[in-house]
């Protein structure tokens, strides 16, 4: 017989919290920074009731850094923030993708820059959720467009960066965060918990970063016995810092490699009435959900229009938005900000194709109105 779930109203910030814990977050750090709040509020109540830790740091760097440090020690951990604690955790975002420390945070878009708006929604931290940190370097972006599936994709981004040891980072905006849906939640005990992989063997033969089949290394759990030497510097297998440079190639080109490896477990996305499609919405969060009515009411007119959602935002699935806009002649973008999607389309596009964006940088929602009427004037 099939689990039955517990059906409930829920913001989107508290079912982010729940995700969490349901996915086996213990240890939360965090600072209270508008429009994230009601996450740290959430967490801070229920993690003692499951044995988890949660800590209010003094800033959003120190939070970050406490975090790592639970990882590391063998707790799933996460924190939350929004606007300006998103940039200022972006050192040690860099520190967890290059030591390939587990970790989950969660953004909750607001206008920028600097202070902005802080109780305005906003999209405008796509690109710096990809490109935030310096250097090459490996990150996943979750982008849920309702209650529901920041639950969910809570639960996932736990079982990522557990499985693959790189940061994954979860972004909505202001409205989806503040958002009270009616939901049905997994009953207790259906979630599959992610599992690292920890160290096994002769402690003599450990190296903390050896290449493996998956291009995951196993990680030491501390108590075992395995040494470890945990540094920002590029290291060789060993875990020791090194500039040579055939080492340094191989240990870059892994970090890059392995999202690749696994892109069927990373990539997700979300495709509407594509197969004909002339016209190609591409959108995440409340714009996702304006272009989805959009779209569906430029269908009742007898237009050939899609939607193309990517939930995973990085690494952005490119052969599905291919297979999906394959027909296509315009790809209209809607996002709220000065343009940052369409940048990403645009590299993606064939010649005989057009991108249209639809942009807002005024602290307000794109309607469905201005999306069907853009539509329109293409068809």
């Amino acid at each position: 017989m099939k689990a039955v779930g517990h059906l409930q109203n829920l913001q989107g910030n508290h079912a982010c919290a729940m995700g969490a814990i349901a996915a086996g977050c213990r240890f939360f750090a965090g600072y209270p920074i508008t429009p994230s709040s009601e996450i740290a509020e959430k967490m801070s109540l229920e993690l003692p009731k499951v044995g988890g830790i949660f800590v209010q740091m003094e800033d959003e760097i120190a939070s970050m850094g406490a975090i790592l440090g639970a990882s590391m020690g063998g707790s799933k951990v996460m924190t939350a923030t929004s606007g300006p604690g998103f940039s200022l955790k972006q050192e040690n975002i860099g520190y967890a993708a290059g030591a390939e420390i587990p970790c989950v945070v969660v953004n909750v878009m607001r206008g920028g820059p600097s202070t902005g708006l802080p109780t305005r929604p906003s999209q405008g931290d796509i690109m710096q959720s990809r490109w935030g940190t310096h250097g090459d370097h490996a990150v996943i972006v979750l982008t849920p467009s309702s209650v529901k599936e920041i639950y969910e994709e809570m639960i996932r981004a736990f079982w990522l960066t557990e499985t693959l040891r790189v940061p994954v980072l979860v972004i909505y905006d202001e409205v989806i965060g503040h958002l009270v849906e009616t939901v049905e939640l997994p009953a207790p005990g259906s979630i599959k918990a992610s599992m690292r992989k920890w160290a096994s063997g002769p402690s003599a033969e450990f190296q903390p970063y050896e290449e493996t089949e998956d291009m995951v290394p196993a990680m030491a759990r501390p108590g075992d016995g395995y040494r470890v030497h945990t540094t920002g510097l590029t290291t060789s297998e060993s875990g020791f810092p090194t500039q040579d440079p055939i080492q340094v190639e191989a240990m870059v080109a892994r970090r890059l490699g392995k999202l690749k490896h696994h892109a069927d477990d990373i990539e997700s996305y979300e495709a509407i009435d594509c197969e004909d499609a002339r016209i190609i919405l591409v959108a995440i969060g409340i714009s996702a959900r304006a272009a989805g009515r959009a779209q569906k009411q430029a269908r009742e007119k007898g237009l050939k229009v899609g939607l193309f959602r990517p939930i995973t935002l990085w690494p952005f699935p490119e052969a599905a938005f291919h297979a999906s806009s394959e027909k296509a002649k315009h790809i209209v973008v809607p996002e709220m900000n000065a343009g940052q999607i369409i940048l990403e389309i645009d590299r993606l596009i064939t010649g005989k194709q057009q991108t249209i964006g639809i942009n807002r940088i005024d602290g307000e929602v794109i309607d469905p109105a201005a999306i069907l009427c853009k539509i329109e004037e293409l068809a």
